[in-house]
């Protein structure tokens, strides 16, 4: 397919019934059209190294290797992935951190107020904890990007041990999305042929056993009808998942995962696309495909008025908005952080907070601390 610089939103009714009747359809042949954007242009970065429109401010709420406030906790290094959970007036923000080895996740605790009050690991042990996905029954999927390696169902709330779901595949794991009107959990794989998976629960919603099935179709289809076919071992003790199904859909480097309306928008970094699947009808067709402003997609998430926020690993370090009316622009801009990454965009759960954090910070290498940061301001709802 040649490439060229367009923007295109192509589900309307599923996706316009649940985000408060956004103009999907209008937007379906839209073109992108580069712009401020509905914020307005970035202003200068603040004291916190943010490029931010007018009405908007920022604070860091966690730096890598220091304590959180009013915890004893010493945040994460590399923290990546990330979800949103109310906690009576309050709500918690979770993190992942893609360490080797000692990997895992933690959770920061806000009061109604936005101060902190609480900060604590919620899962030991694991290895390179990139993305994941927030689950309809508030669990965290924490997702570990090796070979082979698993998805673990974690307690943001700090009280119930993490649990290993292995029936969910063995494999490079990035992000999932749960699909709660089909019961079913979505989920990309970080490598050059990866797959897009579908896990079915025998008796939803536990995660504990089901069906893993892969996508399948053409490796050059971007638009149209796909199907699905099981994986015969999810455990791969043999052969990858992505290897054991003729004809399989490879993707160029799975990255973020989100489902809203029926429909599950993920990206691929390899060739700089987000994708649709709208799962009533089984098809798939192209978001963004293009060059710019939105460059290195990575994790993304989306807020109740249709718009789409994608983080850059990469590219100039921002989160892009890709609006329902087709329109992309940047939303925030990190300043001075070469070399690092933007991970686990989240919004509070009354929206007007987004987190995010730069997963190596101004330093930009593998072992220099990153931090997390807060935005508030007038979110479109």
């Amino acid at each position: 397919m040649e490439r060229r610089g367009f923007l295109k939103v192509s589900v309307a009714g599923a996706a316009a019934a649940a985000f408060g009747g956004a103009s999907w359809l209008n937007a379906f042949s839209a073109t992108a059209a580069d712009g401020d954007g509905p914020y307005g242009p970035l202003l200068p970065p603040d004291a916190n190294g943010l490029a931010l429109p007018q009405g908007f401010t920022s604070r860091i709420v966690a730096r890598s290797l220091e304590k959180v406030t009013n915890s004893s906790y010493l945040w994460h290094m590399a923290p990546d992935g990330g979800a949103c959970y109310a906690d009576g007036d309050g709500w918690i923000y979770v993190s992942n951190s893609e360490v080797p080895l000692i990997g895992g996740a933690a959770a920061v605790k806000f009061a109604a107020d936005g101060s902190i009050t609480d900060a604590y690991r919620i899962l030991d042990g694991t290895n390179v904890n990139c993305a994941g996905g927030k689950t309809p029954w508030n669990t965290w999927l924490s997702c570990e990007e090796v070979d082979r390696g698993e998805v673990f169902e974690t307690d943001p709330f700090g009280v119930n041990d993490a649990v290993a779901r292995p029936a969910m595949g063995r494999f490079k794991h990035e992000a999932c999305a749960v699909d709660p009107d089909r019961q079913v959990v979505y989920m990309t794989e970080d490598v050059g042929d990866g797959g897009f998976y579908r896990f079915t629960p025998s008796a939803w919603p536990d995660l504990s056993a089901g069906t893993l099935e892969i996508m399948v179709g053409p490796e050059d289809q971007t638009s149209g009808a796909v199907t699905w076919a099981v994986v015969p071992d999810p455990s791969a003790d043999d052969d990858d998942t992505r290897d054991q199904v003729e004809g399989s859909k490879p993707f160029d480097g799975g990255e973020g995962c989100y489902y809203a309306g029926g429909v599950c928008w993920f990206t691929t970094k390899g060739d700089n696309r987000v994708w649709a699947y709208d799962a009533a009808a089984s098809t798939i067709s192209l978001t963004y495909d293009a060059d710019e402003p939105l460059s290195g997609v990575d994790n993304v998430t989306g807020t109740s008025s249709g718009d789409l926020f994608v983080a850059e690993d990469g590219g100039n370090l921002e989160i892009c908005v890709i609006t329902p009316d087709a329109v992309v622009a940047p939303f925030v801009r990190v300043d001075g952080h070469d070399g690092s990454e933007i991970t686990g965009p989240a919004f509070s759960p009354d929206g007007t907070r987004l987190y995010f954090s730069s997963q190596r910070g101004s330093g930009g290498g593998t072992t220099d601390p990153g931090m997390t940061f807060e935005v508030t301001g007038p979110f479109r709802a």
